[in-house]
């Protein structure tokens, strides 16, 4: 008999407004007991709000908020049992390692020597074993963050809430530190709610994702999910580069709907990969750049059914080291395109073929825009 997965934080239609701006708009989410869960947004969509109201370090204008099945919408932030990192580390400049990092201890009644005990485990945790008499000043910010995650870990908290914590760090040691995060995360099974704008860590570290956008949530699912199968224009192109192309949808075959591509011709695509949409709409199929292959225009079209091919001109491209990013016309239309290094480079103003594979495409309301 399976067990069913424990909800450790469930939100219900939660509300914040501030005078006479709705910063979140009745959002309902249940995240389950050890998972690591994203809120992923561009600035001003609310996630960090939303952190913040769970947090208690804001009171929401409506709604409910339950951690572990305890309703804790008024209760304040000291008694929730919340661990918190935040963007700028917040750590005690006057206060050696030790002290920051068993200051949530002191407040618990907890006898010296375990205080002794819970830091030096929570230093060996984050790899920073040797620096417990040292001032934060003395570290870098990598490791500053990680005193200050170990801090937030030391009390044993019910739910970790990180609010942007990697955003300070240069992109190699950011790169590091998520793959720690989610190290230490995993070691410890602590459910986490991870607040970023970087789709790239969303997708790399999340077990479910949460994309919101003005205050709503547009979509909640694992990273493959959402990549793969957007369900608005939004997350189609908040999360990698995407081409979306107006389309019909004229009959449906089996297990795939036939889209009729304006001014390209006709798809399959797997019904599972179209939503709610059904025959007769009118659509956007999304095609991601990394999925738009390009060739040399004299290489003969490929004959299989579930492949379009149209001729192209590049327009641009941009050199990115591992990848380039091409730029494409195809008769009056713009494309984009990602190729890796080891494919054929092409240059500006050639002529190329760029292929479609029904099997590597989605189709989204046209009105989700």
């Amino acid at each position: 008999m399976l067990n069913t997965p424990q909800v450790a934080v469930e939100l219900n239609k939660l509300v914040k407004r501030f005078g006479d701006v709705t910063a979140v708009h009745e959002i309902s989410l249940e995240i389950e007991e050890g998972s690591f869960v994203t809120l992923l947004g561009p600035s001003g969509c609310g996630k960090t709000t939303t952190l913040r109201m769970i947090a208690g370090l804001l009171s929401p204008s409506s709604g409910a908020i339950k951690i572990k099945g305890k309703d804790v919408t008024t209760t304040p932030i000291h008694r929730r049992n919340l661990g918190i990192v935040f963007q700028n580390y917040a750590l005690f400049p006057h206060k050696t390692i030790f002290d920051n990092v068993a200051f949530g201890l002191r407040y618990r009644n907890i006898a010296k020597a375990e205080i002794v005990r819970k830091v030096r485990d929570a230093l060996e945790l984050v790899q920073l074993p040797d620096v417990a008499e040292r001032f934060p000043a003395q570290l870098s910010g990598g490791q500053q963050q990680r005193i200050a995650l170990a801090r937030a870990i030391v009390i044993e908290p019910d739910v970790l809430l990180l609010d942007e914590p990697l955003s300070a760090l240069d992109a190699n040691l950011r790169e590091n530190m998520r793959v720690e995060l989610k190290r230490i995360q995993s070691e410890l099974g602590i459910t986490t709610v991870f607040v970023t704008h970087d789709q790239a860590e969303a997708l790399a570290m999340s077990d479910r994702i949460v994309v919101m956008r003005r205050g709503h949530v547009e979509q909640v699912g694992v990273p493959e999910e959402v990549y793969n199968q957007p369900r608005t224009a939004f997350v189609a192109n908040f999360l990698g580069n995407s081409n979306l192309v107006p389309a019909r949808i004229v009959e449906k075959r089996g297990s795939h709907f036939i889209a009729s591509i304006d001014g390209i011709g006709t798809l399959p695509i797997e019904v599972a990969r179209c939503g709610t949409l059904c025959e007769g709409d009118e659509a956007l199929v999304v095609i991601r750049a990394e999925r738009l292959y390009l060739k040399e225009s004299d290489v003969p079209a490929t004959l299989e059914d579930d492949i379009l091919q149209l001729s192209a001109r590049v327009t641009d491209v941009d050199y990115q080291g591992q990848i380039a990013r091409y730029f494409l016309d195809s008769g009056g239309k713009t494309y984009e395109a990602l190729n890796t290094i080891d494919r054929t480079p092409f240059k500006k103003g050639c002529v190329l073929n760029a292929v479609i594979r029904g099997r590597d495409c989605a189709l989204i309301p046209k009105s989700e825009t």
